[in-house]
C-alpha cells in the first residue's frame, strides 16, 4: 500500500505540533499537473545537523517515539517527490520553526493519490493540544482558507461527535466547490 498525499499531510503537520509548534500553517493548491503543499510551523526548529539526521531513514530522536528505531517520514516523502517528478525542500531554523514544502507531478505514474481530504482536514483540525493550523487549500484559481481557532469559535468543541460531523461535510463540501464537474462518458451526442 501508497501513503497518499493526505497521509504524507497527516504525518508532517503531526510532527509540526510534536515538535512544539503553537501555530501551523498548512498550504495544499494544484494548479493544472501540479499539486504543492506546504507545512511551515513556529516549532523549535532543527540546526543543520539534525536536519541532515532528519532525512535519514535510519535514524529517529528518540524523544517522540521512544520505541522507534528509524524515522521514515521525511526520507520516504522526499523520495516519493523524486520518484513523480515532483519537489522536497526542508528549511529550519532553531527557536523559529521548520517548513516542509513538497510537490507533485500529477501526471506522472508514480504520483500518489490525493487520499481523503475531508477526513485528513477533520483529523488535522482536532488534533489535540494548545495550538492553531491554518489551512489554505486551492485548486486551479478557487480556494477556501480556515483556522481551527475560527472553527472552534464558530462550533465550540471540535471533539464533540455532533461537530466531528459538522466539520467533515464543511471540508466535503468545499472540496467538492473545488472540483470541477465530472464529465460524463458518451455526453457528446453520436454522429448518425
Amino acid at each position: 500500500m501508497h501513503p497518499t498525499v493526505c497521509d504524507t499531510l497527516l504525518d508532517v503537520v503531526q510532527n509540526a505540533f510534536e515538535a512544539g509548534a503553537t501555530r501551523v500553517d498548512l498550504s495544499v493548491a494544484r494548479t493544472g499537473n501540479l499539486l504543492s503543499c506546504s507545512v511551515a510551523d513556529n516549532g523549535r526548529g532543527m540546526d543543520e545537523a539534525t536536519k541532515r539526521r532528519a532525512l535519514d531513514p535510519f535514524w529517529t530522536d528518540g524523544v517522540k517515539h521512544p520505541s522507534r528505531k528509524v524515522g521514515l517520514g521525511l526520507p520516504f516523502l522526499r523520495e516519493m517527490t523524486r520518484s513523480s517528478g515532483g519537489s522536497f525542500s526542508l528549511t529550519s531554523e532553531p527557536g523559529r520553526g521548520t517548513t516542509v514544502a513538497f510537490s507533485f507531478d500529477l501526471s506522472n505514474v508514480d504520483a500518489p493519490s490525493f487520499g481523503d481530504a475531508p477526513g485528513t482536514f477533520t483529523a488535522l483540525m482536532t488534533y489535540p493540544g494548545d495550538h492553531v493550523l491554518s489551512l489554505s487549500r486551492g485548486e486551479d484559481g478557487a480556494s477556501y482558507s480556515v483556522t481551527s481557532a475560527e472553527l472552534a469559535e464558530t462550533l465550540g468543541d471540535l471533539s464533540e461527535a455532533g461537530n466531528l460531523a459538522l466539520l467533515r461535510e464543511f471540508f466535503s463540501s468545499n472540496e467538492e466547490a473545488l472540483s470541477p464537474a465530472p464529465v460524463a462518458p458518451f455526453a457528446q451526442p453520436l454522429l448518425t
